[in-house]
């Protein structure tokens, strides 16, 4: 479904992705970890389109859109969400939402927007705060409202941005449940950055591993877990036997 040959960015003498090459498949949750400026965020971007590689190639159901504008890449199928949340906070959850569907691949009228909005924060269980203002959401009901407004554009493919960071155990349990619904119900793909281990190694089908910029490792969970070169990028050479 998605593929990067060769990603390459630099920013003046920094090289933030080095030779990155990835595939992802139609219907798989494909982790991606690594330590802090290890490029993951930088990759999400070239893929999204906020910032164009130096070199490489990223094809998308075999189409090049490398250096595709957001608005249309997200045309295309293929939404985002962001570590930091920015929901509208002074428009209601509702509102919020229908943004998303009113500007995503699909053509509808207002009162259309309104209803689909409500079926998708029923799905993923906010539809009671449909008429809060989202700048008064918990941080766990804002990331849920990200999630809603990535899935109101109609996506093939969704690429999470430490979807977990900031959440009690409880509220990881039921984003991971989240994750996994709209991969099992709705048919999604997930490309995921996370720093909660645990969860990515319990969600993922494979993960690759960054490493200033390199890619150092990819497989299945227990694969990667075992990776001694993933191993030293994380706790360092003294716990590598």
């Amino acid at each position: 479904m998605l593929e990067g040959v060769n990603i390459t960015k630099h920013f003046g003498g920094l090289t933030a992705l080095k030779n990155v090459n990835f595939n992802i498949k139609k219907g798989e949750i494909l982790g991606l970890i690594g330590p802090n400026g290890a490029g993951k965020t930088t990759l999400f971007n070239i893929i999204s389109g906020v910032i164009k590689p130096t070199a490489g190639t990223i094809k998308f159901q075999d189409i090049d859109i490398t250096g595709q504008p957001p608005h249309k890449i997200c045309k295309m199928g293929i939404a985002r969400t962001f570590q930091i949340v920015q929901p509208f906070l002074n428009m209601s959850v509702l509102e919020n939402v229908m943004v998303g569907l009113l500007y995503g691949r699909r053509s509808m009228s207002i009162l259309e927007a309104r209803k689909e909005a409500l079926n998708i924060l029923e799905f993923l269980g906010i539809k009671e705060k449909s008429m809060i203002p989202a700048g008064k959401l918990t941080l766990i009901e804002r990331r849920i409202l990200e999630l809603a407004r990535a899935l109101a554009t109609d996506p093939q493919l969704i690429l999470l941005d430490e979807v977990l960071a900031g959440l009690n155990p409880s509220e990881t349990m039921k984003a991971i449940n989240i994750v996994k619904k709209l991969r099992d119900e709705h048919g999604i793909t997930i490309f995921w950055i996370e720093h909660v281990m645990r969860a990515i190694m319990t969600a993922a089908d494979r993960i690759i591993v960054l490493h200033y910029g390199e890619k150092i490792a990819e497989g299945t969970p227990r694969e990667v877990a075992g990776n001694l070169k993933v191993i030293e990028a994380y706790l360092g050479r003294k716990y590598v036997s």
